[in-house]
């Protein structure tokens, strides 16, 4: 296994002032003066995966987290996969709170969410219309006959209406879950159609790339085909009164709420493993896992890895590209609890221009700004240059994830887009609705590496037999319990299929499916899924090493990368997205394989190259290697709907050139 090596000198350090007025400098001060010794972050990090009963009542305690956190911290800490679901772990079991009343609990006339699409700002909300908002959408729930534990799903675009219904839903105990509207019909029932939801709350289309999207017919067809549903919430975005005929029980929301304008939000006081949210997997290899996520938990969680790991606070404004099919997005609107403003996008990310975003970023005055690893990689293949082109002075750290980041997109943010900024790519999963590894905002930042694994989080790399290894790559895992696991999978009663999904490869131990290596550092490294690792002449290599070295070229847009059986055996095949006009003939080739040799090895070197008008994506926007791989061979995707672009698969059918 190989890597780019980190020079001896970091990329960033942060300042002396920073580091002291961190918030994670008076966290270490308040657990210091509560006896624990933490000269430094690594220490902190021991203490909170050894006493874990310890230092979760401490981020309640730090963070203010509304609630009464009762008795007992843990119930069942050795108990991580136990056969029972009901024998734990169980963490403040005798705690209540509510999610909402956390979100809101800021109030003013201060903006809470500021809306922007592809045509500039659109609309602001300040803390106290938000929560005016939320209560009169509560209140209609209600008057509807929704209570807690019913659910209510949300099929919208990234708008302040899908914040206020999901607030609107936690604060009296419903259920939320929510996909993008760039969903197939077949997808949004893959999905909603496993939990029934009473509510749908939808959009009558959405802007993408210039284009008006209409949403309405599949609504439409998904009404016709979900028995539960009752009512459907429409909210006007492309136009002041949509058509809906045609979709039984569809009112708009302005009527839906019109009775209950006034209604002063009510937070139903609720258990701390109360269910919150119902996530989804990719489903690209069969139906979607619903994973159930608890309110206490969840909040716990973002409020850690947002006040102590990204150093948010009230004077903040947080953005992060994403739309509301990817945890991002709850991750993102956590934000409010702590005061940030909640900065939110919906539209192509390169459009109309390809510094959309980053000039989003300067009129908003954003100082936390989120994107995918490939918008950065794909900003710096465009020439966008924020540092010539944008005054970002307010912006002091930049996050990245949903896929490695690059060790040359980190030059690329210190060259192009700030020199002086907290970059921190992170790394979790809808899994876990939260992070293993997360940025470290008093420490350095080395090039190519995750600065730290999440305080609380008892991550380690296990090689093969089964052991913790460091500078070895391996499966990342987690070896102790953690507030923000699934408390279960939707329709799973006897925990049989949330134990295959982590448990089997380890026992007891949590494997995450990824691929990494802990540095000398107490970095990670993410070398791609474990599932995707390639592995030619018994070499498991990580996909993203090659996707580093092959994105680097001009000529290359993208690329995907996978193993082909072959004689006994398997080869590696890399499929490459020129740009427009560039053939890949043999000379091209040729630097694609030699620029693979030199910073990799031998092994990384394709025995296939070829070129490919798309790649397949995840609605979330992943490359999906394993729907690359069964096609390659001739099997059949499970589920195609699960895929933003699915027509892709078909360039990959029946290639001549994988026949020899």
């Amino acid at each position: 296994m190989t890597r780019e090596a980190s020079s001896d000198v970091p990329l960033w350090v942060p300042s002396p002032e920073r580091v002291a007025r961190a918030n994670l400098t008076r966290f270490l001060e308040m657990v210091r003066a509560d006896g624990i010794a933490a000269p430094d972050f690594d220490a902190l990090w021991r203490w909170s995966v050894e006493d874990p009963a310890a230092f979760w009542p401490a981020v309640w305690r730090f963070t203010a987290m509304r609630g009464d956190p009762g008795g007992d911290v843990v119930i069942g800490l050795d108990r991580m996969a136990p056969p029972d679901p009901s024998l734990g772990p169980r963490w403040f079991p005798s705690a209540h709170l509510n999610f909402a009343e956390n979100l809101l609990r800021h109030r003013g006339g201060d903006i809470a969410i500021s809306f922007s699409n592809e045509l500039g700002r659109q609309r602001t909300l300040s803390r106290d219309a938000l929560r005016a908002d939320v209560g009169a959408f509560a209140a209609a729930l209600r008057a509807a006959g929704i209570g807690a534990g019913d659910r209510v799903a949300g099929f919208l675009p990234n708008l302040p209406e899908t914040i206020i219904a999901m607030l609107a839903a936690a604060s009296i105990g419903a259920v939320w879950s929510s996909c993008s509207p760039d969903f197939g019909t077949r997808g949004v029932l893959d999905r909603f159609g496993q939990i029934g939801p009473r509510v749908l709350v939808t959009a009558d289309g959405y802007r993408y790339a210039g284009k008006a999207i209409d949403c309405l017919e599949r609504v439409r067809e998904i009404r016709q085909a979900m028995p539960t549903l009752e009512h459907v919430v429409v909210v006007p975005y492309l136009r002041d009164a949509p058509d809906l005929a045609g979709i039984a029980g569809a009112v708009t929301w302005r009527d839906f709420t019109a009775a209950h304008e006034g209604a002063a939000p009510a937070f139903a006081p609720l258990p701390f493993d109360h269910p919150l949210y119902i996530m989804y997997s990719s489903g690209t290899t069969g139906l979607p896992k619903c994973m159930v996520h608890g309110a206490g938990g969840t909040l716990l969680q973002h409020l850690k890895e947002l006040v102590l790991h990204t150093d948010l606070t009230p004077e903040d404004r947080i953005f992060y590209f994403t739309t509301c099919g990817w945890m991002m997005w709850n991750w993102l609107v956590s934000g409010l609890a702590v005061g940030a403003r909640v900065v939110l996008y919906d539209g192509a990310p390169l459009y109309p221009r390809a510094d959309s975003l980053w000039e989003m970023a300067e009129r908003e005055a954003v100082t936390v700004f989120g994107a995918s690893a490939r918008f950065l990689a794909l900003s710096e293949k465009e020439g966008v240059r924020p540092a010539r082109d944008r005054d970002l002075a307010p912006l002091r750290a930049i996050l990245s994830t949903g896929s490695p980041l690059a060790a040359h997109s980190y030059d690329y943010v210190y060259t192009d887009v700030k020199s002086d900024v907290h970059l921190a790519s992170i790394s979790g999963g809808t899994d876990i609705i939260s992070c293993f590894a997360l940025g470290n905002p008093i420490g350095p930042v080395w090039r190519g590496e995750l600065q730290t694994r999440g305080l609380g989080m008892a991550v380690h790399v296990f090689g093969a037999a089964g052991t913790a290894v460091a500078g070895e790559a391996g499966e990342l895992v987690c070896a102790r319990p953690f507030p923000s696991m699934p408390i279960a999978f939707w329709n799973d009663p006897d925990g049989s299929r949330y134990r295959a999904a982590y448990f089997e490869r380890f026992p007891d131990v949590w494997t995450h499916g990824d691929w990494a290596e802990l540095t000398e550092h107490n970095g990670v490294v993410i070398y791609g899924r474990s599932d995707a690792t390639l592995n030619p002449g018994g070499v498991r290599i990580g996909t993203a090493e090659i996707y580093r070295q092959v994105e680097q070229l001009p000529e290359i847009v993208e690329s995907i990368v996978v193993a082909q059986e072959w004689e006994e055996d398997v080869r590696i095949v890399l499929f490459v997205r020129l740009r427009q006009g560039i053939l890949l003939d043999d000379t091209l080739a040729d630097r694609i394989r030699r620029r693979i040799r030199e910073h990799t090895s031998p092994h990384h070197v394709p025995r296939r190259i070829i070129a490919v008008a798309d790649i397949p994506r995840t609605i979330s926007g992943k490359i999906t290697e394993l729907a690359v791989r069964e096609v390659i061979h001739g099997r059949p995707v499970k589920n195609a709907d699960a895929l933003a672009n699915p027509a892709a698969l078909d360039l990959f059918r029946d290639l001549p050139e994988l026949r020899t």
